[in-house]
């Protein structure tokens, strides 16, 4: 019980300080959950990113949803959304209640100009670690360079360039022999942990 209140308490406080979006949020869960309480790997957070962002809804919720998860199951990942959602909750209701009054004074628009230009700075140095972190192979890399013409050339919509690349990958692999041995490694790594 004590875990899943700390979890609740850490998703919350992640939850009051994210302006701009999931992605903005995405270096203070690594600064809280990886190199502060050591509770996931670098690894597995950037793992829960990639799968955040190819599955439906908000990236952050998904990234809270699944950390929850591998930390305490169904009830990490209750505490741990919970936790993340509410504050938003909280704040979107009062600036709803006062947003018509405050929208005209200049400082609110120099304010929220001001947190623009910050998450922008938040989104570049998670795409850099990202990168730097991520597989570098020649299948990658041409991955990478024919998502990126996609979107931006070609207008492809992102659905469809996440879902292809999560195929390319998995078929990449499966090719290369990979899947069966990360299957039996998790296997293993599960058994191990219900020891």
């Amino acid at each position: 019980m004590k875990k899943l209140l700390k979890i609740f308490l850490i998703f919350f406080k992640i939850g009051s300080f994210t302006f701009g979006g999931g992605y903005a949020m995405l270096p203070i869960i690594k600064r809280e959950l990886v190199d502060n309480l050591n509770w996931i790997t670098e690894k597995d957070i950037y793992n829960y990113y990639a799968i955040g962002q190819s599955t439906p809804g908000i990236i952050a919720v998904n990234t809270a949803t699944m950390t929850g998860y591998s930390l305490k199951g169904i009830k990490g990942a209750l505490a741990a959304t919970t936790g993340f959602i509410m504050p938003s909750l909280i704040i979107i209701t009062l600036i709803a209640s006062f947003f018509k009054r405050f929208q005209q004074i200049d400082l609110f628009q120099h304010a929220f100009a001001a947190i623009q230009i910050a998450v922008v700075a938040l989104i570049i140095d998670i795409v850099i670690k990202m990168w730097q972190k991520s597989d570098k192979t020649r299948a990658s890399l041409l991955i990478f360079l024919i998502a990126f013409l996609l979107l931006v050339i070609f207008k492809i919509s992102p659905v469809f360039v996440i879902l292809g690349s999560a195929a390319a990958g998995i078929i990449i692999q499966y090719l290369r022999g990979n899947l069966e041995t990360a299957y039996y490694d998790y296997q293993n790594k599960d058994q191990g942990s219900d020891k």
